[in-house]
């Protein structure tokens, strides 16, 4: 059995079907097991531990039974015949295989009939007292050379099939992957943009601080300064005057103030519309009329990066009048442009 065993394997068989055919044939030897293999491709490897041998069951071998067996058979059908009063035919007592009669195939037994049937459709079979032969060596190794044929096309295919899945597979995974990749990609754009934004707020914040701080200490030069000429006339004995520079120069202007049609008006608060000289989209505000043009320019520059305190300079559209540093320290009032104007920065 050892040997047998090792000569299919060396051939090539499957282990599995190699430990059926032995088993099923009762390890009668190389040629049975051969056979069994042969006529069995195809068919899935049943559970081992329910495979019992052709030599025990029914009485039905895959070999040609021997006389006494064949004798005992006979005696069989007779006693069986001889209860139901039918004939009994040579036919009868010498069938040795299953001919189906709608193709004329020819089988050893009734498993192999079985199997036909299940791959035809084929359902009208008949005993026949035709004896199927064993194969010779020379049927055997073409048999095996066509099985290994066979057997080679099904592993291409499959491998085909195989290579065609995995490249599928690969298809998938390399879009999976591609439309992560766009979703990273669009989540560290948005995060980009977050912080891009979140510096511009936090530097027009930084502006309007440094703007705000700015402011604050004008406003403590001018009260110090006021502070020290009051001071001043109290040492020179001079008599106080608390109200602004801007007042006389507000006073020296009747004319001006007649021929706009409000003489004698006070405008505490100014309306300012200040557009860019790039383009873009104006400014408004609303400052006291004693604002300087600096807290202007520094409202200004709160508002947008592009514009420097130190550096941006004012025109007045109607009427046209310009603007320079010089004159930052003034208030609207003083300028002129109450109760609103329009400014362009530059």
């Amino acid at each position: 059995m050892a040997n047998d065993k090792e000569t299919l394997l060396s051939m090539g068989f499957d282990p599995s079907r190699v430990e059926w055919a032995l088993k099923a044939t009762g390890n009668r030897g190389l040629h049975s097991a051969m056979d069994h293999i042969l006529e069995h491709e195809g068919q899935p490897v049943p559970d081992l531990s329910a495979v019992t041998s052709s030599t025990s069951g029914s009485g039905r071998t895959d070999q040609p039974m021997d006389v006494d067996e064949d004798e005992d058979d006979a005696d069989t059908l007779r006693a069986i015949a001889a209860k139901s009063g039918a004939p009994i035919s040579a036919a009868d007592l010498e069938a040795k295989s299953i001919k189906c009669t709608e193709c004329g195939k020819i089988f050893k037994n009734t498993a192999l009939a079985n199997f036909h049937a299940e791959k035809s459709g084929h359902d009208q079979f008949e005993e026949s007292t035709e004896e199927v032969k064993p194969l010779t060596e020379e049927e055997k190794v073409q048999k095996l050379a066509e099985l290994r044929e066979k057997m080679a096309a099904k592993r291409a295919v499959k491998a085909k099939e195989e290579a065609k899945e995995n490249k599928a597979n690969e298809a998938l995974r390399r879009k999976a992957g591609k439309d992560m990749n766009k979703v990273k990609e669009d989540l560290q754009a948005k995060e980009i943009q977050k912080e891009v934004e979140q510096k511009r707020r936090d530097k027009i914040e930084d502006a309007k601080a440094k703007a705000a701080i700015k402011a604050q200490i004008e406003a403590d030069k001018r009260a110090r300064a006021e502070k020290a000429a009051r001071e001043k006339a109290l040492r020179e004995g001079r008599p106080i005057v608390d109200a602004p520079a801007s007042t006389s120069a507000a006073n020296a202007r009747p004319a001006a103030s007649a021929s706009s049609g409000v003489a004698g008006r006070d405008y505490k608060e100014t309306r300012l519309q200040i557009r860019l000289a790039g383009g873009g989209q104006p400014y408004t505000t609303t400052l006291s009329s004693d604002a300087t043009l600096r807290e202007v320019a520094e409202f200004l520059a709160a508002q947008t990066m592009s514009v420097d305190v130190e550096t941006v300079a004012f025109v007045q559209s109607h009427p046209r009048k310009a603007f320079s540093q010089a004159d930052f320290s003034r208030t609207l009032r003083d300028l002129g442009l109450t109760p609103s104007a329009v400014l362009i920065a530059s």
